[in-house]
């Protein structure tokens, strides 16, 4: 742009110088005077030129030295501005660490007090503690006293035969008739007083006695069995087996023997134990339970807390029944994509879980049905049986009807002997 400008005002210039020529060689002065008075006329404007320009240029300097001065004045009041700022900063700082300098000592002191404090009260404690602590030891030694008497009254129990049978109908549905039962052992004291299975099986199973337990109700359970076959009454009863009795060496050849000798019963009596007991299952469970199913006992799965079941495996190990708690069925039911389906099988809808679990050979049993409501969602889902206190309470065996089922006298003691000398 500044090359412009100068270029226009050098034409403008020329054309000055040019006319001031003209006008001399007009007015009579030759040649000579005409380019002289060009030569003059251009360097007249030159010299104007620069005279504007450095005078332009000269207040363009003086208004950059005044706004530097102005800059320079803004610049010293904030200076002084924030050197009173600083110096108050530091007046303030300074009293204030004064402050919590005292603050700090005084908290330090109540801490010591509160640690002293706390000294004293930890040591109370401790002390109490101990006290406490001699009499848990006094109080664990009545325990341990306690154990033992309940450990030789479970061992009196057994071998005076005092063991109750319980039984608790299944009925099929919708018809609601009785074609299994499913039994329970009880022990009684010296006083006549029932013992369920949480108080003495904590004793019981350490010492090996649950075996023995497992072998008198195996016996009654054939007794009885046998009792109501003479009836012409088709049923089943569910007995309970335990890992303990699967696992013993020392019992289970006796409890094979035995249903060798009864396996015209194998159709009418099932083995059950719980979900978490068959998961747990070893190598020699799992050997003895197939000896069972070979002489053809079948098993029944009961206590389910997942419904996420290998299917192949029970269908191996000859498991041909599952228990599973009805509210915890119906709890399992969730709506999704507007299809009910189970929360742990969410692939599967609910209607289809039983079909699914015969193609295995595998027959629900919703236990534990305790209202009406219970048995119309559990028919929904095609359940083919159920069981609970709805359909009947699990009922002691007459003492009569006992007599007939007692074993051998020996059979107990001679059981008990051999785990003894085991």
């Amino acid at each position: 742009m500044k090359r412009l400008t100068l270029a226009l005002l050098s034409g403008a210039y020329l054309c000055l110088a040019l006319i001031v020529a003209l006008s001399v060689w007009r007015n009579g002065g030759g040649w000579g005077a005409g380019v002289a008075a060009l030569i003059g006329g251009l360097g007249l404007a030159y010299a104007f030129h620069g005279l504007i320009e450095r005078a332009l240029d000269s207040a363009a300097i003086r208004s950059e030295i005044g706004s530097l001065r102005e800059a320079q004045s803004l610049l010293v009041d904030q200076l002084e501005r924030m050197d009173a700022r600083l110096s108050e900063i530091t007046s303030t700082v300074a009293t204030e660490a004064v402050a919590r300098n005292e603050a700090l000592s005084s908290e330090v002191h109540e801490l010591e007090d509160i640690v002293a404090q706390m000294g004293r009260k930890l040591e109370g404690q401790l002390s109490t503690e101990m006290a406490a602590a001699r009499r848990s030891d006094r109080f664990g030694e009545k325990r341990s006293s306690q154990a033992h008497v309940l450990l030789d009254t479970v061992r009196e129990a057994l071998a005076e035969n005092r063991v109750d049978l319980y039984l608790q109908p299944v009925v099929s549905l919708p018809q609601r008739r009785t074609v299994f039962y499913e039994s329970f052992s009880r022990l009684r004291d010296e006083t006549g007083r029932v013992m369920m299975p949480a108080e003495y099986l904590a004793v019981a199973e350490p010492e090996g006695l649950v075996a023995a337990i497992d072998n008198l109700l195996l016996f009654r359970c054939v007794q009885i069995v046998r009792r109501l076959a003479k009836q012409d009454r088709k049923v089943g009863i569910f007995c309970n087996v335990s890992l303990a009795s699967l696992s013993d060496e020392v019992f289970f050849p006796q409890f094979l023997e035995f249903l060798q000798a009864n396996k015209d019963l194998a159709g009418a009596l099932i083995f059950e134990m719980g979900q978490a007991a068959f998961d747990q299952r070893g190598p020699v469970e799992a050997r003895h339970m197939a000896r069972l199913a070979d002489i053809g006992f079948r098993f029944s799965l009961d206590k389910v807390y997942d419904l996420d079941l290998d299917f192949q495996d029970l269908a191996r190990a000859d498991v041909k029944f599952i228990k599973i708690g009805a509210q915890f069925l119906l709890d399992e039911l969730i709506e999704s994509d507007g299809q009910v389906i189970l929360r742990s099988l969410p692939d599967l809808q609910a209607a289809d879980f039983a079909a699914l679990t015969r193609r295995y050979g595998l027959e629900i049993i919703a236990e534990k049905v305790e209202s009406e409501r219970e048995v119309v969602d559990v028919l929904e889902l095609d359940i083919g049986y159920g069981q609970g206190h709805l359909f009947g309470e699990p009922r002691a065996i007459r003492d009569a009807v006992l007599a007939e089922a007692d074993p051998p006298s020996d059979f107990i003691r001679a059981s008990l002997r051999r785990r003894q000398r085991a």
